[in-house]
């Protein structure tokens, strides 16, 4: 028997009005769609226009990291000695763009969205990439200013959406990029720890989970990709590593990083413990070893445990709202969820992200139709970042995906 989603909200949260603004629609026969998929479209759409409105570079290819942009307030700071102002945005919240964009094109097949990504995401990315160093990489800021560092988790973030566009184009080139970027993510391990990758190529002060977590779930793509089981046993490795000297095994989350001195980085991001979940669920998926699923579900229950909070509405409703913090680092959270629930058909968590994505709608964008990092709206920033932009676009596709997986 299928049950309309949307009425089951509006039961308990009768502060959404109207289905074109809810608009959620979640079967009970181990189907869960999240918000209804044409309201996720709809929104990822909107703010995809409000993205590239306010934070385009004219006659470039290239975006602004803050809006509204403030040149004396922007510096890029390459030493101690030299600070410039930062016309363009780091790689880290550009490449936010290529993940928004990948993620609303798989869920649409559109064709205009695939020009926009030839045209304008890849052809500005190709302004960080270095070919000056070897292995070649993207550089953290565009190469026709300064050179500047480079960081193994940008490339690897960049690694996955190639491969995630190979997967939906078969064009080869996006192959052959997240092979370039894996050669050097694999330049960037060595023997201190007995593995692990370094965070940024020119500072290895410490090994991060947001290297060596999402460098897994690059590998696991890269072997679903080729097939060559090389990928898929050093996915196993960088797995089985970062569970070893990185989990909390009081709540499954996972810790920051291990520095070079051996003390722990004892920060719990949502990013972190996110791609664990999703590397977990791959492995089971490829597997089918019940202790990944296990795994993947443990860190599950923890995630919506640590990451959400209990919240009181203005009309006294209290409902599990995501916490004020990096939306992007929740983005990747969902990408965890996702997996899990494609595998499990435990429809809780997708169905609680979308209930924070339906409030942030509704209540914490700006007259610009820009979000800030609070998903109740009660904080207001006075900049709004790039990538929380480009984060909450790829989390309403993402949620339209789900749905429309669970369509056929």
């Amino acid at each position: 028997m299928r049950t309309n989603f949307f009425l089951r909200l509006f039961l308990v949260f009768n502060f959404i009005i109207g289905v074109s603004l809810a608009g959620c629609n979640v079967e009970n026969n181990e189907k869960n769609s999240g918000m209804e998929k044409n309201v996720c479209l709809e929104r990822a759409r909107i703010l995809l226009d409000s993205l590239y409105q306010n934070y385009s570079i004219p006659n470039s290819c290239l975006l602004r990291e803050t809006f509204p942009f403030d040149k004396a307030s922007e510096k890029i700071l390459f030493d101690k000695r030299n600070s410039i102002p930062k016309d363009y945005s780091y790689l880290w919240p550009y490449s936010g763009t290529f993940s928004a964009v990948n993620a609303l094109y798989e869920a649409t097949r559109d064709k205009k969205l695939y020009r926009l990504l030839k045209e304008k995401v890849l052809s500005g990315l190709e302004e960080y990439y270095d070919i000056k160093r070897e292995p070649h990489a993207y550089a953290s800021y565009v190469t026709f200013v300064h050179q500047s560092d480079r960081y193994y988790d940008d490339n690897i973030w960049i690694g996955i959406e190639f491969t995630n566009l190979y997967m939906l184009t078969r064009d080869k080139e996006y192959l052959g990029k997240a092979k370039m970027i894996w050669s050097f993510i694999l330049s960037g391990m060595d023997d201190t720890f007995d593995g692990g990758i370094y965070w940024c190529e020119q500072k290895k002060f410490s090994k991060n989970t947001c290297t060596n977590a999402p460098a897994s779930v690059l590998a696991f793509k890269l072997f679903e990709a080729t097939q060559d089981s090389t990928y898929f046993y050093q996915g196993k490795e960088m797995y089985s590593w970062t569970k070893e000297h990185l989990q909390d095994k009081t709540d499954y989350l996972y810790f920051d990083r291990i520095n070079i001195d051996g003390s722990v980085g004892p920060a719990k991001h949502a990013y972190n413990s996110g791609q664990m979940m999703q590397s977990a669920a791959i492995q089971y998926k490829l597997t089918k070893d019940t202790v990944y699923l296990i795994d993947a579900q443990k860190i599950a229950k923890s995630c919506y445990d640590y990451f959400f909070r209990d919240y009181v509405t203005a009309s006294g409703k209290q409902i599990r709202l995501l916490k004020k913090g990096d939306v992007w680092f929740s983005a990747v959270m969902l990408r965890g969820f996702a997996e899990l629930y494609s595998l499990d058909k435990n429809d809780m968590y997708v169905t609680e992200f979308a209930k924070s994505l339906d409030y942030a709608w509704l209540h914490a964008r700006d007259e610009y139709g820009l979000f800030g990092v609070d998903y109740s709206g009660e904080c207001c920033d006075p900049k709004k970042w790039l990538l929380t932009q480009a984060a909450m676009v790829e989390m309403y596709a993402r949620l339209a995906s789900i749905d429309k997986e669970n369509s056929r």
